[in-house]
Parts: C-alpha cells; sequence; structure tokens
C-alpha cells in the first residue's frame, strides 16, 4: 500500500477536535477532501504525524497542548484604538467579544483575522483588545484521519 510522503496528494476524510472533544472540523460526513503535503493546508505538526501512514487507514493522533498550533504568544493580544479601526474599515462598525474580525495584511493580498477579547467600557470606546493567536494555540487538539488515496 503507498504510504504518506512529504508532498504527497491525498484524498482524506478527517476531524480536528479541540480539548472539549468538539469538532471544529470534520468531513466524514461530507466529500472527503484533498490536499497536498506541504503546501499549509494542514499545520506541519499534523502533517509530520501523517507521514509514514498507509492509504486505507485510519487513526486517532492526540498532539499535546501547543504542538498542533503553537504555544499562545501573549504578544499576540494587541488593543487597537477606535481611530485605528474607523480608519482601516467601516467607521460605523461596532465590535462585541467573541467577534471575529479580517484584517488586509499589509500588502493588501491576503487576510489575517483576530477575536475581540475586549472593547474599552468607557463611554468613549477608544479601543477594542484583539487576540491573534490561532484559536486552536497552545490547547491539546485531536485529530482523526482516514486516508481514501495517497499519491
Amino acid at each position: 500500500m503507498p504510504q504518506v510522503q512529504s508532498g504527497s496528494f491525498l484524498t482524506l476524510h478527517y476531524r480536528l477536535a479541540g480539548p472539549d472533544g468538539a469538532d471544529v472540523i470534520n468531513t466524514f460526513d461530507a466529500k472527503p477532501a484533498t490536499l497536498s503535503l506541504g503546501t499549509g493546508a494542514l499545520s506541519p505538526a499534523i502533517e509530520a504525524r501523517l507521514i509514514g501512514l498507509e492509504e486505507g487507514s485510519r487513526h486517532v493522533l492526540e498532539l499535546p497542548a501547543g504542538e498542533a498550533f503553537g504555544p499562545r504568544n501573549p504578544a499576540m493580544v494587541q488593543r487597537l484604538s477606535a481611530k485605528v479601526l474607523r480608519d482601516m474599515g467601516d467607521p460605523y462598525e461596532t465590535y462585541a467579544v467573541g467577534d471575529a474580525v479580517q484584517f488586509p495584511t499589509p500588502d493588501g493580498q491576503g487576510a489575517f483575522a483576530g477575536v475581540v477579547r475586549a472593547v474599552d467600557a468607557s463611554g468613549g470606546r477608544e479601543w477594542v483588545e484583539f487576540d491573534f493567536n490561532h484559536p486552536l494555540a497552545g490547547q491539546p487538539v485531536t485529530f482523526e484521519v482516514e486516508l481514501i488515496g495517497v499519491l
């Protein structure tokens, strides 16, 4: 049977679950995913765990806290002034704790997300605090995979 190697093209079903066991993504009840290793579709730590697994096999991989998406980085939690937010986007936008907000990359070619962690409670609402860490950074995760095809 073919085995997963660096650069392999895969057809697979997978499930990623956070520390509470709740699914973050699950393709088992849908169309299988197709991807190439090394393109960033999966975290490098998950890809490394797939190397050597055989086509047709099914595995449950337990990754300890921080391995799959890195440790939480306190420097990735930042306050942005309301003025900066107004200048970057809709001046009438309101933010609530838990909102995921898309920001353009400096080159304008992509985007990244931050989750609202706090909003200035004063009447002026002068700042919004965002967490730019991956939502599963610093968390243990479970990755279940069924390797349908390996090329």
